[in-house]
């Protein structure tokens, strides 16, 4: 669904979690706030400007200036709704995207074309509306509440009406009130609604959710093709072979028991040693699908039995729970490759594994302090990823070139009874 779409650009989703530092006081919130509101004033004359301009270029489609007009209203308007969508995100904390479909390499006609059929584009036009109109009036209103008042009492002193002065100085009073109530709700209100006009759409965002569960299903039915071809390859040439040896040994010491007693014992002896062996193997191969160990102490265990082989040392703190047998598997197979691939090429001296689960989401680091530089988009990394993927689980790699490296895992999940 989503790959028929043309690409689309200008994500502006970045976000702060905590837009008021610890600290800061009441006052100095609420004229911040406002600022931000008076702003926002601004920014609305401006942007209803920009709405009648696009409204009046429609009629005039039919010639050169409507082209125009569109061409240059179009891209300040991207430009101004971004503005707002980088603030609201950074007030509320909350991720606001642009998502526009993708305009490069296009002449202007091509370009018009795809802004026409662009919802993003769309939700501007709209936004800069609702930006001139009733979102105005939202932002109008505390700023008017803190300075409407002294700028009467100063007009008053101006044209020398000493009423309207008196009146202003005791209407100040109240408006002080009104604003130190109104001024945090209105402003976060305007905010909520700009997020709700210039984020993408839940069409949109359904669309990339199932674009990634495709990807993820994908992935995940490549990756058991390959452990089934894996298995197959281990059994056919381990344990199957080894049976079919100790089948044979038994064979010729059947026949050898009566005429050379000394061969057929050792022949036995043989098929003894093999049979042991292919058991071995088929319970190396039974520990590469799900580890004994798993089911027995679960992922904290298995991660403690790990680290034992590894050759330096390796601190494990990981108070879980137990958690759903299949993500305990995967997220077992992904601290190994962690570690295997710590031991191989970091070059460190210690290496750490640390996690934790509030209940709904596991998340588990694998750190070291070695020579850092690890690729993201490397084999062993982004196997990981996948591994995950069917999982929800996200992999975050931080390591830079002066040296280090943390894996960090998160994968939602429930605990079982």
């Amino acid at each position: 669904m989503a790959s028929q779409q043309a690409p689309r650009v200008g994500d502006t989703g970045a976000y702060a979690a905590a837009p008021d530092p610890a600290g800061t006081s009441p006052l100095a919130t609420r004229l911040r706030l406002t600022a931000l509101s008076a702003g926002h004033v601004g920014a609305g004359v401006g942007a209803l400007a920009l709405a009648v301009i696009m409204l009046s270029a429609f009629p005039a489609l039919f010639g050169v200036a409507g082209f125009l007009i569109l061409w240059l209203t179009v891209p300040l308007a991207g430009l101004l709704a971004g503005y707002h969508r980088r603030t609201a995100a950074r007030e509320l904390g909350l991720p606001v995207g642009a998502h526009y479909l993708d305009v490069a390499g296009g002449n202007p006609i091509t370009a018009l074309a795809t802004w026409v059929r662009d919802p993003a584009r769309w939700r501007d036009f709209a936004f800069c509306w609702y930006s001139g109109t009733g979102g105005l009036i939202l932002s109008l209103v505390p700023v008017l509440f803190l300075v409407g008042p002294a700028v009467h009492m100063i007009l008053g002193v101006v044209f020398g009406s000493w009423l309207w002065f008196t009146i202003a100085a005791v209407a100040y009073g109240p408006s002080l009130v009104a604003w130190w109530f109104v001024a945090v709700p209105l402003t976060r209100a305007r905010l909520r609604a700009d997020r709700g006009i210039l984020d993408h759409s839940l069409v949109y965002t359904l669309e990339q959710r199932v674009e990634q569960v495709e990807q993820s299903r994908s992935a995940t039915v490549d990756h058991n093709e390959a452990e089934l071809r894996r298995i197959e390859r281990d059994l056919h040439d381990g344990a199957q072979a080894r049976i079919a040896a100790a089948g044979m040994n038994m064979g010729l010491a059947e026949k050898l028991v009566h005429s050379d007693p000394d061969a057929a014992t050792e022949l036995l002896r043989e098929a003894r040693d093999t049979t042991v062996n292919a058991l071995e193997d088929l319970r190396t191969l039974v520990r590469g699908i799900h580890p004994p160990v798993l089911a027995d102490r679960g992922l904290v265990g298995g991660v403690e039995a790990l680290a034992i082989p590894i050759p330096i040392p390796v601190t494990v703190a990981l108070p879980l729970p137990r958690l759903p047998a299949p993500i305990e598997s995967a997220v077992y197979f992904a601290v190994a490759e962690c570690l295997a691939n710590v031991a191989k090429h970091a070059y460190a001296s210690r290496a750490w594994v640390t996690g934790s689960h509030d209940g709904t989401t596991l998340r588990v680091t694998i750190g070291d302090d070695g020579l850092g530089g690890a690729d993201p988009r490397g084999t062993g990394l982004s196997g990981i990823a996948r591994r995950l993927a069917p999982f929800d689980g996200t992999v975050t790699v931080i390591s830079p070139a002066d040296g280090g490296t943390e894996i960090r895992l998160e994968v939602p999940c429930r605990l079982t009874r």
